[in-house]
């Protein structure tokens, strides 16, 4: 019964990749590990270890540059942008907040966070000016860093300090898209023993409401969890993770919310390809069509993401971005490809 199991699966995963017929460019390759990118002007820009900062542009490829940001051999999980800079935080204490002119590729410090909890999940721009970074706490409260001037000011924001994180509630700093936002909301994904949905609404007082939703997700591990959290609009949006250490189990890793993240429905538990680290939906689908990777695979689903299927075996890919509705920049550890989509 396995063994039919199996080759059910595979014949399944292989017939969808035919369809598919996936052209897969390799664009970068460098000593480096990946785990968050931006496009702007026809390249990816991403940020990554040793202090690594640079772009690639996925039309030609020679046309490329890598900068280190830091004489310090810093780890970046993280990268934002408003339409001036990019933004970088870095894990591990101190945490170093960096702003990178978009022109000059000049750089300049903007924050620098000297607790012993420092350590810089994701970082995420909503518009021009507001901006939020979170990193791990140390008090039991969500530790969110605010701007409001684009960038050039930061500062620890309270907007959560009514709800405490329980005990071994934190954040994957996996992809740089455990926080996502639409509309007036702003949501952020914790993972560990608690895995849970913290909900930021402004409303039309411009009072900003801070609620947290519990979730049916796999949680009671450190290692267990949400990882990355994408929104088609301000009511439907999906969650995916699971285990990194067991990274094969593929029970209630994948969620979706249907009344913008105060409850949550478990999609596909136990047929699935497993731990994923990202999640991304594609633009104009509103949900339905939606990519997601994780360290061993690529998968698809093309039903709001109620079933799934395995389109690549790429191995050490951590993070996605939709350059168009047929066009995919993947990043991992040593390399960014380029992925397309045929019909």
């Amino acid at each position: 019964m396995i063994n039919k199991l199996l080759f059910s699966a595979f014949f399944l995963s292989t017939f969808f990749l035919k369809a598919q017929n996936l052209e897969i460019d390799t664009l970068l390759t460098d000593k480096i590990s990946i785990r968050a990118i931006q496009l702007w002007d026809g390249k990816v820009w991403y940020s990554g270890t040793d202090a690594k900062f640079g772009f690639i542009d996925w039309r030609q490829p020679k046309n490329q540059k890598q900068i280190k940001v830091s004489e310090k051999s810093l780890q970046f999980r993280t990268l934002g942008q408003n339409d001036r800079d990019f933004f970088l935080a870095s894990i591990e204490s101190p945490g170093y907040l960096f702003k990178i002119n978009k022109k000059s590729l000049k750089v300049e410090k903007v924050f620098q966070d000297d607790s012993k909890s420092a350590f810089y999940d994701a970082l995420l721009f909503v518009n021009n000016k507001v901006a939020y970074a979170f990193s791990d706490s140390n008090n039991g409260k969500m530790k969110l860093l605010t701007t409001k001037d684009g960038g050039d000011t930061w500062f620890f924001s309270k907007v959560f300090d009514k709800i405490t994180l329980r005990e071994g509630e934190a954040a994957f700093a996996a992809s740089n898209t455990n926080i996502a936002a639409k509309g007036s909301r702003v949501w952020i994904a914790t993972g560990g023993k608690s895995s849970r949905i913290f909900r930021m609404e402004t409303s039309t007082s411009d009072k900003i409401i801070a609620e947290v939703f519990n979730t049916p997700f796999v949680q009671g591990s450190s290692s267990q969890g949400m990882y990355s959290i994408d929104f088609a609009n301000e009511t439907f949006g999906i969650a995916v993770g699971g285990d990194y250490t067991l990274q094969s189990e593929n029970k209630n890793n994948i969620a979706t919310t249907e009344d913008g993240g105060a409850t949550w429905q478990i999609q596909a538990s136990g047929a699935n390809a497993g731990y994923m680290t990202c999640v991304r939906i594609k633009p104009g689908s509103q949900g339905k069509e939606i990519i997601a990777v994780g360290d061993q695979h690529i998968s698809y689903s093309q039903d709001y993401g109620k079933t799934w299927k395995v389109i690549s075996h790429e191995k050490n890919l951590y993070v996605a971005e939709w350059v168009d509705a047929s066009t995919l920049i993947f990043a991992g550890k040593d390399r960014i490809i380029k992925v397309k989509i045929k019909s």
